[in-house]
């Protein structure tokens, strides 16, 4: 199979036949593109924990050194204690410099979680950020029945109970633009290091 051909697509995509090759012709990229076309010392990765930022702090680790890396962990107060933890371990493990910025406050700032509770509370008036959870989830027999995916949400009372709506479209709209806030703040805090940094 042609990997390049998009009319060709399957999951043959993921298999790589020389992964030693592979990462060298991308950490090689990384080199040019960030040392000598950018013409910056080095590189600023979010890190998370999770599968992304790691191959991606591994990748530009071995394409520019450790000592040319910062990482960078980016909780708030919803985030999971785990990310942050796994996130040391990676840095560790590739003896890249790291800081922590919590962008709580920035987030408090944008007012990203209560504009996503109102938006919860038309849905589950009875619901309280301060006690429940909540979770967006794809209702599964739109999916079986081959339908557009239409989004539920399911809160969580203290007990554990769970309840689940279909979302209307303006409640499910706001509640992802003001999750965006999240994935936005992270990104900013990103460019400051980087620019400040000459990464």
């Amino acid at each position: 199979m042609e990997k390049g051909n998009k009319n060709n697509f399957s999951k043959d995509v993921l298999i790589i036949d020389n992964i030693e090759a592979e990462v060298n012709k991308l950490t090689q990229k990384l080199k040019e593109d960030i040392l000598i076309r950018l013409k910056r010392n080095g590189a600023v990765v979010g890190i998370s924990g999770g599968i992304d930022s790691s191959v991606t702090m591994a990748l530009v680790a071995k394409a520019l050194g450790s000592e040319n890396v910062l990482g960078v962990m980016l909780p708030e107060k919803e985030s999971n204690s785990d990310s942050l933890n796994l996130a040391k371990v990676l840095a560790e493990k590739f003896s890249v410099p790291y800081l922590i910025e919590n962008i709580s406050g920035a987030l408090n700032g944008f007012r990203c979680y209560e504009r996503r509770d109102e938006a919860i509370k038309r849905v589950f008036p009875q619901f309280d950020p301060l006690t429940f959870t909540s979770k967006i989830g794809i209702n599964a027999a739109s999916m079986q029945q081959n339908l557009p995916p239409v989004f539920s949400l399911t809160i969580i009372n203290p007990n554990g109970e769970e309840q689940h709506k279909i979302i209307p479209v303006k409640e499910f709209l706001q509640i992802v633009a003001a999750s965006n806030f999240k994935q936005r703040s992270r990104m900013s805090m990103l460019y400051y290091h980087g620019e400040t940094n000459h990464y």
